[in-house]
């Protein structure tokens, strides 16, 4: 999901996201996915009411998962984002800055700090003493009192914001480095003396002046663990020099590659795979600084959006992500079908530099959500049990799924929790941006019902209770074995 650059592409938008700098992706792309346009406007379209889809607001899930704790929204109000974790904290995105719970006792969660530092989508990391923001929305400066104003305007800023949460009561805005079109997300690479950033924007529309084509990389941002204020961007590696993947006129939600939307890192690996656009890839990142393209795929037939990477923990293979209709559309119906919206799982074969992408299948949740209700294919982290690849998974509306890709050609769910759709009448966007395993709890940063704490009994995932991390950004993956 994608903030917008200007108010005029704001109102296509404002009835259902309110606060400022909003989803620049959707706004460039909002007639592509015609898919969606009718519903945010008129609401859906008259359907026989599903007697498996729960009523508005309820809550409900498998037996096998509880539902410990939620938090609603409190100062911050802007629309919820992405989690990373270090020691007994959470520190939870929000448009409108983030927020750093206390989840000691995972069942009774406390809020410890909010930080109003607006620019959306702000997308978070941690390492060691140091957090990392993601701006990308036209601001006035690099400060956390910015406003928004036209991505025109020469003097807008956007890109990499730091932080030292040594106090994690009081979080210190320590430095801020510009990146070409923005920071959308981010992806750490650290050692001990630096933190790699790997910097992910892209271009939907090239009236923007710092998105102009071809936008075929990423900015590397290089972090001094000692000196945080002497970051710098240090490299923009074309990853795409032929282009990418250019569209099809055929196809209008089939999005062409004009930068990254998401990057996975393996460091113990030297792996790295990227969801870009209109193309997966797989890269060598034995030196950080330059990160090189070993195999990239493309998905013609289904895949409408590349947004996110998640690896296995043998580094095997790659679950991509699709998120179509950006975000905001009701994708998880038997109208789209189970292929669209969906993961799409890989496997890595081959050694060194000829190692491939190998497509096996499709998972997408078997349960049909509302059509008032966003839902997609989105953030996710694995479950770390031995000898099975078993994942979490956000689905905004569609809830939180764990399934089971041990068999990368038949993979199931096997637990889920999800609410019923905000409205019975008329599709309004929420839901689960991410659902995240960390130390035996499922956390889920809820876009408008605010932080749920969730654990699973099942005798397929205990054995990940015994695993304990003293930190975890799911897109620097770590090495569980």
């Amino acid at each position: 999901m994608v903030p917008s650059r200007t108010e005029s592409r704001e109102c296509a938008v404002k009835s259902w996201l309110r606060s400022t700098a909003r989803h620049k992706y959707l706004g460039a792309t909002f007639a592509a996915f015609g898919l969606v346009a009718s519903l945010l406007v008129a609401g859906p379209a008259a359907a026989a009411p599903d007697a498996d889809i729960p009523g508005v607001d309820e809550v409900v899930h498998s037996d096998n998962v509880t539902h410990l704790a939620n938090l609603p929204k409190q100062a911050l109000k802007g629309t919820n984002s992405d989690l990373a974790f270090q020691d007994q904290y959470v520190f939870a995105g929000n448009y409108d800055g983030f927020v750093v719970y206390d989840v000691s006792d995972p069942a009774a969660p406390r809020t410890v700090s909010q930080v109003l530092c607006p620019g959306s989508q702000n997308d978070i990391s941690v390492s060691g003493n140091l957090l990392f923001l993601s701006t990308d929305s036209s601001r006035s400066d690099d400060s956390c009192s910015s406003t928004t104003q036209p991505a025109t305007e020469k003097s807008s800023w956007e890109g990499i914001k730091v932080f030292d949460i040594t106090d994690k009561a009081n979080p210190r805005y320590v430095a801020a480095v510009e990146t070409a079109c923005g920071s959308h997300t981010h992806t750490l690479v650290p050692d001990r003396k630096n933190v790699y950033v790997y910097v992910s924007s892209y271009s939907p529309n090239a009236a923007f002046p710092d998105c102009q084509p071809p936008h075929d990389g990423i900015s590397i941002v290089k972090v001094p663990r000692e000196h945080p204020e002497r970051s710098a961007v240090i490299d923009f590696p074309v990853l795409f020099p032929d282009g990418g993947n250019p569209g099809d006129s055929d196809k209008p939600d089939m999005v062409p590659t004009s930068g990254c939307h998401d990057i996975t890192s393996f460091p113990k690996l030297k792996l790295a795979a990227g969801a870009c656009m209109g193309d997966g890839i797989l890269m060598d990142i034995s030196d950080p600084a330059k990160p090189r393209v070993l195999d990239r795929v493309e998905d013609l037939e289904n895949f409408s959006f590349w947004h996110s990477a998640t690896f296995n923990q043998r580094g095997t293979k790659v679950v991509f992500t699709d998120e179509l209709g950006g975000g905001v559309g009701a994708t998880c119906n038997a109208e789209v079908g189970s292929d669209r919206g969906a993961d799409g799982i890989y496997d890595i074969v081959g050694k060194g530099n000829h190692r491939k992408l190998v497509f096996r299948s499709y998972y997408k949740i078997p349960r049909h959500q509302a059509d008032t209700e966003n839902c997609v294919a989105h953030n996710a982290s694995l479950i770390p049990v031995k000898g099975r690849d078993i994942a979490v998974q956000a689905w905004y509306q569609g809830g939180v799924s764990i399934w089971d890709f041990t068999d990368s050609a038949h993979p199931k769910e096997i637990g889920y929790f999800e609410r019923g759709p905000i409205s019975a009448d008329k599709l309004s966007v929420g839901g689960s941006w991410s659902a995240y395993y960390y130390n035996g709890h499922i956390y889920s940063n809820d876009m408008a019902k605010g932080f749920d704490v969730l654990r699973i009994d099942d005798k397929r995932t205990d054995g990940a209770k015994r695993v304990h991390l003293d930190e975890l950004n799911v897109q620097t993956q770590p090495d569980y074995r």
